[in-house]
């Protein structure tokens, strides 16, 4: 069961999109992704991809992706279809994962694919484990911690790379302040979903 995948083992994801709804039409222009086993890069995966409808003027100064970019990129059903095969067999982590997940399982939904894995919030673990940050967004998460900065923010494979940093410090700060190790993906799911007063007790409860 891939709950019980170790959580230093998994696929660290991101997109980059038309908008915020897929639900309202929106489409993903960009996905990329490291893949994790044991702690390490053993992967990446990157692809622009056409959705066949405009980008907005905010998405292109956001993201740099401007439709002359797109123009010449696989469409979208090939690159996930790409991406289905390369996050087969793995968990799922990004930051703000509600965003991301709506967008995957919409795009997988297009090609006639369901991911089977667990999808895993970065955001929310590291509102429970790593304390004293001014804000929880990823780009200051990165900073305040000196995590290894991402190329440029708002571009899929550098965000994905950047939370990969973060999630592996957070399964590091739970190992220096409990001296637990080896958790699994399962075990990080049950601490994003509870309250911050009781991740303490929870995580105490695994050295036993």
């Amino acid at each position: 069961m891939l709950l019980s995948c170790p959580a230093n083992t998994l696929v660290v994801f991101d997109f980059e999109t038309t908008g915020m709804s897929p639900d309202m039409g929106d489409r993903s222009i960009e996905v990329g992704a490291v893949k994790l086993i044991d702690g390490e890069i053993v992967g990446e995966f990157s692809c622009l991809m056409n959705p066949g409808i405009a980008i907005p003027l905010f998405i292109q100064s956001l993201t740099g992706i401007s439709n002359a970019m797109l123009r010449d990129a696989p469409k979208n059903q090939q690159v996930m279809a790409d991406f289905y095969d390369f996050v087969a067999g793995f968990n799922l982590v990004a930051h703000n994962a509600a965003f991301d997940a709506k967008f995957l399982h919409a795009e997988f939904k297009r090609i006639k694919k369901h991911f089977e894995g667990g999808i895993g919030c970065s955001l929310l673990a590291a509102r429970r484990v790593l304390t004293g940050a001014p804000s929880y967004k990823l780009g200051e998460l990165v900073a305040h911690f000196n995590l290894p900065k991402a190329a440029q923010y708002h571009r899929a494979l550098a965000d994905a790379q950047a939370c990969s940093h973060l999630w592996l410090r957070v399964l590091q700060q739970i190992k220096q302040d409990y001296g637990v190790a080896d958790l699994t993906f399962g075990q990080l799911q049950t601490l994003n979903q509870q309250a911050k007063p009781r991740v303490q007790r929870l995580i105490k409860s695994w050295c036993v």
